[in-house]
């Protein structure tokens, strides 16, 4: 289901709750509404469908990817600065992100995950996981 963007930045101040096998209906509608969105974004989080879930959803190229509970366990030691915008905040921001990351997460069916992302995917990953934190970008 398309679920309308979350602007209220008190809201997406706010920390994520660890996802649960019961919330992978809001990951299906992640993957929904950034399809929906997908001519200006590139990754959401859940709580910018207004569920305070830690479920993050990304596109890279043409397939989109859910992760529920993702992790950086390895980075890269080289990082770089960027300027990102984000679909529930006017404008960009400056920010520093690491080149690669390697991130443990829960698929769809609950299985546990590890993968690697580089470069500009390892970027969108970084920012939908400040946003389950809490951090606006």
């Amino acid at each position: 289901m398309i679920r309308d963007i979350v602007r209220d930045t008190f809201f997406l101040a706010q920390p994520s709750a660890l996802a649960e096998r019961r919330d992978v209906a809001i990951a299906t509608d992640l993957i929904d509404t950034l399809k929906a969105n997908a001519d200006r974004c590139v990754g959401l989080a859940a709580n910018m469908i207004g569920e305070r879930k830690c479920i993050i959803a990304i596109r890279m190229g043409h397939a989109y990817l859910a992760m529920l509970n993702p992790t950086v366990v390895r980075k890269s030691k080289e990082t770089y600065e960027v300027s990102e915008g984000c679909l529930s905040l006017d404008g960009e921001r400056q920010t520093v992100r690491y080149k690669w990351i390697e991130v443990e997460y829960r698929d769809l069916k609950f299985k546990k995950q590890k993968q690697v992302f580089r470069d500009f995917p390892a970027e969108i990953v970084q920012h939908e996981l400040d946003h389950c934190a809490g951090i606006l970008i």
